[in-house]
This record gives structure tokens, sequence and C-alpha cells, in this order.
């Protein structure tokens, strides 16, 4: 098969994995960065033009999406779809779970536990929206971050005013999130290929710093996930309609709270910490779909 991977960056991680295990399974494979590539749109006869190339017998794409890109790669992605391409990761479900606020709202719907959350249009009265989570401490996050960037922990109530009127002020958009204190700065990430969980880890934040994201100097470790947990994880990559995702869970007194659900969660954290050829279960779940 001819496969894609679409990154801005061929020398990540990630994408070297993809691209390693599909030519060891004699596929070939291309990494192609999507904001090089211009959509011709046109009847019955929908294609991509590549460095001056039209691109052509691909049998599926591997979308890595940055957030900071997500417009356009997005409609790279539904272009080749239009093409008839299998794609890993659907268009749609690629918006949806880019959407933090839209994402929470379709997880609480199915009935997912998550941490009480708040959002709010520039309201003038933080004090109300604090206590609305139970007060401080409480967590702060920027819609748009990524990898524990503009996540705030708030200690005090005035602290959280604070920092939310300072959000405010520079038009910035958050949700307020309780915070979890038995998780003692950890979380899980359960990695899921075609509805089936294929490696869990749980990562520690470093001494004094409640993030747990491996890029912020956490660690991670592979775990052994309860019932309740994979029950969680699993229901969570299906109502968000996401063929591979990582599934960011807290363990808690009430159960497994769902933090995020990442359409492009990478692959080096979770193959090392459980040892496991994630990137080999990617490239099978095409094998059984093209």
């Amino acid at each position: 098969m001819n496969i894609i991977v679409l990154s801005r960056n061929p020398h990540l991680y990630s994408t070297q994995r993809l691209v390693e295990a599909a030519r060891q399974r004699k596929h070939t494979c291309e990494v192609i960065d999507p904001l090089k590539c211009d959509i011709i749109i046109e009847k019955k006869n929908p294609a991509i033009l590549y460095k001056g190339r039209v691109l052509e017998n691909v049998d599926a794409i591997i979308p890595r999406i940055g957030s900071s890109v997500t417009f356009y790669g997005t409609a790279v992605v539904r272009q080749f779809e239009m093409m008839k391409v299998f794609s890993v990761v659907e268009s749609q479900a690629l918006v949806r779970s880019r959407d933090k606020l839209r994402s929470l709202q379709v997880l609480s719907r199915a009935g997912l536990g998550m941490p009480k959350t708040v959002f709010s249009n520039y309201t003038k009265d933080a004090s109300e929206v604090i206590a609305s989570v139970g007060g401080a401490p409480l967590v702060i996050k920027l819609l748009e971050g990524t990898q524990g960037l503009g996540v705030v922990l708030a200690e005090t109530n005035n602290a959280a005013e604070s920092v939310i009127e300072a959000f405010h002020g520079l038009q910035a958009r958050v949700i307020i999130q309780e915070f979890i204190k038995e998780a003692k700065g950890a979380d899980i990430r359960a990695f899921i290929v075609d509805g089936n969980i294929v490696g869990a880890m749980k990562r520690q934040g470093k001494e004094g710093e409640f993030r747990s994201n491996l890029h912020r100097g956490g660690s991670a470790e592979i775990i052994s996930l309860t019932d309740e947990e994979e029950n969680a994880a699993l229901k969570a990559a299906k109502v968000l309609g996401l063929g591979v995702c990582g599934v960011d869970m807290l363990q808690s007194s009430r159960g497994p709270l769902i933090l995020e659900v990442n359409s492009s969660p990478g692959l080096e954290g979770i193959e090392a910490a459980t040892k496991k050829d994630i990137a080999k279960s990617i490239i099978r779940y095409i094998e059984r779909n093209v």
C-alpha cells in the first residue's frame, strides 16, 4: 500500500516510527507537510497538489496535525477523504476533539465522568465562577493550550480571580476545572487503536509540578487499567469517533475522570513506558481497513 503521514516535521519521533513501521510491513510510506498541499476542488475530481505533483494512488493517510494548523490540516484530510482515501483519524472527529469545549460537552452527554468544569464568555463575576467549581484550589486552562502550556493551578480564590481576569484581559478564552487532589499530580493515558487499548501508562509530574505532561519533565510507567478505566477510555474514543487517540484520565475517589482526548497522541512516551510497538498497531489498523 501507499501510505502518507501528514506531518510538518519528518524528524519527530512519532513520524519516524510510523514510517519505519509501515516500511517494515512492506508498504510505501512518505511524509508530507499538509501546509504545502494545494487543494484542487473540481466537480467529481477532487485532487491534491504537492510541490508541483498531483498525489495519486494513495491508499491511506495518518494525520499528525498540530493544534496550531488544525484549520488547514483538517481541510487537507477532508480532501483526501473526498478522494476515497482511508484516514486513520477522520476529519470531523479531528475537529471535534480539538475543540475542548465541544469535546467536553460530547463526553458529558455520553455520561462520562470528568472534573467539574465551567466555561464563561469573559464574565465579570469571576468569584461566582470559582464558587461553582467548589472554590480554590482549581485549574484554569486556555482553550487552545497543548502539552501543559496555558494550564495554571490557582491555590487561593484571590489568585484564581487574578488569573481569570488576566486571561480575559488578553481576550483569551479559558475553562475552569475543579482540582482533583487525590490524583497527586498524576494522570493516566490510554492509547486506543481501532476500538482496542494497545497501551496504557501513568504519568507523574515532577516534584512541585501538578502537570504530568512528559514535555514538562514528568515521568511515565506502565499501568494496568481497571475495568472502569478501560470502559471509560473506550467509550470516550467511540463517542468522539476517533480510531486512534490518547485518552487522558485522572484517578479520583469517584472513579476515572476524563481530562481530554488527544487525536494526535505522541508515540515516544507510550512506547518507552509499555515497550510495545504502537506504531505497528496503527499500520495494522490501516491494513484491516484498506
